[in-house]
């Protein structure tokens, strides 16, 4: 087997672990609404990080076989594989409008990333490191303060799933550099990046739990998957002195594949949004409402009274 097909099979497997991570999770925070983030005492959600671990070894795995360009794209199949498994495994079919979503944010992704150019890359010194990670800790946590704002449960989740999948990018960024290092031998002064990992694998852990308490998968599942290598192109673009291929040209085309990706996450959005308007109450006819849709208390017509209790 070459070496080549053996990373493709890693990511795929990685891939699937990840989707049934996600479809665990969020099994978990609709079967417990009062665990938000860490309902430490469900099995289920200990089932859930071990996938999680399951997919990030593959994953590394994957890239000591093929290269970033490869394996990298194929990590947007975790919201491909989810929904499929999701309606078989607990019957909850995706409509055609999240399908169509999944598939806008996957080719979107696959097509930016495919065009990243990874060659080449400049190293951050130690304290544009440090610099990075506390302004990254900062705009997770600033997008997690803004989320406790927010009423709606589906944009509340895309938020906290867009800090997820943040907190996971910061983490890729972070694990790249170290390994870069551990090439010329690990010097002690890199344990801090190694608790910044640290921290924003399990922020992300935490808030992608949290994302999917009332919203559904496709949302937040399609929110971090794209997020995710997203932020880490970014940073790598920026100041990793990564560049797309093919010049300008290839600028262009990789603009179109993130308005691609954004339009298939707005989809997914707004086909969430719309589900849970529908699932809304109504309250029967002639029932008095208060501001906010709430029903005012009235006197039960059918209760005994007072003097026959």
């Amino acid at each position: 087997m070459s070496a080549l097909v053996l990373a493709v099979l890693l990511s795929l497997v990685s891939a699937v672990a990840y989707a049934a991570a996600a479809i665990v999770q969020e099994r978990v925070a609709a079967a417990g609404p009062s665990s938000t983030y860490a309902p430490v005492r469900r099995p289920a959600w200990w089932g859930s990080v071990t996938l999680n671990g399951l997919g990030a070894a593959l994953h590394v795995a994957a890239l000591a076989y093929g290269p970033l360009t490869l394996v990298q794209p194929m990590g947007a199949l975790t919201i491909v594989f989810a929904l499929p498994m999701s309606a078989v495994f607990i019957r909850r079919k995706a409509g055609a409008a999240a399908w169509r979503g999944a598939v806008m944010a996957t080719a979107g992704l696959a097509g930016l990333l495919a065009l990243t150019n990874g060659a080449d890359a400049d190293d951050l010194a130690m304290g544009s490191r440090l610099v990075l990670a506390a302004a990254g800790f900062g705009a997770v946590a600033a997008l997690f303060v803004a989320s406790k704002a927010l009423r709606r449960a589906a944009t509340r989740s895309v938020l906290l799933a867009t800090a997820a999948g943040g907190a996971f990018g910061l983490a890729s960024v972070f694990t790249k550099s170290v390994a870069e290092d551990w090439r010329s031998g690990l010097p002690l002064g890199e344990l801090p990046i190694l608790f910044a990992i640290a921290g924003f694998a399990i922020s992300g852990l935490l808030l992608s739990q949290a994302s999917y308490r009332g919203a559904g998968l496709a949302a937040p599942l399609a929110t971090v998957t794209v997020v995710n290598p997203v932020v880490a192109a970014a940073i790598g673009l920026t100041l990793f002195g990564e560049s797309f291929r093919y010049g300008t040209a290839g600028t262009a085309i990789a603009l179109g594949f993130g308005v691609v990706a954004a339009g298939g996450l707005i989809l997914l959005t707004t086909e969430r949004l719309g589900a849970s308007h529908q699932a809304k109450p109504v309250p029967p006819p002639g029932v008095p409402t208060m501001p906010g849709g709430r029903q005012e208390d009235t006197p039960d017509q059918t209760a005994t009274p007072p003097a026959l209790r």
